[in-house]
């Protein structure tokens, strides 16, 4: 297979509320994180950092222009692998250690990371048999309820245990911006991936519903409306139900 360069690995593009969209369209879709980049008055937000297979730093000046805080809505390979190259790091507690010792497998780059989830392989030297993330120890560990302040703009940590045990999302009620992660998003859901729980999925899935979301952004695919997230989750509840 062929490989793509560095430099045209990433992709950015501009929506509304200071949101940039940045992903690797390489990356099949179903493999393909979405990182988000959300501009404050004092710092800026990057949810979630990709594979991690190209200097998101060196590549996207967006990201060094500021101080930058690197969140992982979980710590599955293909949302945290940049997260070493960011000076603040912050994840949920309960996979903090993932995020200090990543391993092929707690990462699950074993066995999701393979040649099949490109459409052109990354530059040497990566080699889908031996990749794997980089340690980047957290600066901060999140629990439910807790705040990022980005002075002009605050977002709300909620833990969304389900797909993973320390995933989270990222809600900021002041414009109903919902960063959801991999709990949901308007694509296929994975719901028996390592360390998921059917129970914990549902109750995020409950909670999520009674957020006033104008607008999600996730970890997959494209973003859409909160009447979309609720008929998503509605959708979700009662296929369970049967």
């Amino acid at each position: 297979m062929r490989r793509a360069s560095a430099a045209s690995w990433f992709r950015v593009r501009g929506l509304d509320d200071g949101v940039t969209w940045i992903d690797e369209p390489f990356v099949r879709e179903f493999y393909r994180c979405n990182i988000w980049h959300v501009r404050g008055r004092d710092r800026d937000l990057l949810v979630d950092t990709g594979w991690g297979v190209v200097s998101l730093r060196a590549h996207i000046p967006l990201v060094t222009e500021r101080p930058l805080v690197a969140v992982a809505s979980h710590t599955h390979f293909d949302h945290m692998a940049g997260h070493h190259e960011f000076a603040e790091r912050w994840v949920h507690r309960a996979e903090a250690a993932i995020l200090a010792r990543p391993t092929r497998a707690s990462t699950l780059a074993e066995p999701y990371a393979s040649d099949e989830a490109f459409e052109l392989l990354p530059p040497l030297p990566y080699a889908s048999t031996t990749y794997c993330p980089k340690a980047a120890p957290a600066t901060r560990l999140l629990e439910d309820g807790d705040i990022v302040d980005l002075g002009d703009r605050v977002l709300e940590v909620i833990h969304t245990p389900g797909h993973s045990p320390g995933g989270i999302a990222l809600f900021e009620r002041a414009s109903g911006i919902l960063f959801s992660g991999d709990i949901i998003y308007d694509g296929p859901l994975i719901e028996d991936c390592p360390g998921a729980d059917p129970v914990d999925y549902a109750r995020s899935m409950r909670r999520l519903l009674t957020l006033p979301v104008r607008v999600m952004h996730g970890g997959h695919f494209s973003s859409c409306s909160g009447e979309r997230l609720r008929a998503i989750i509605a959708d979700w509840l009662r296929a369970r139900e049967k």
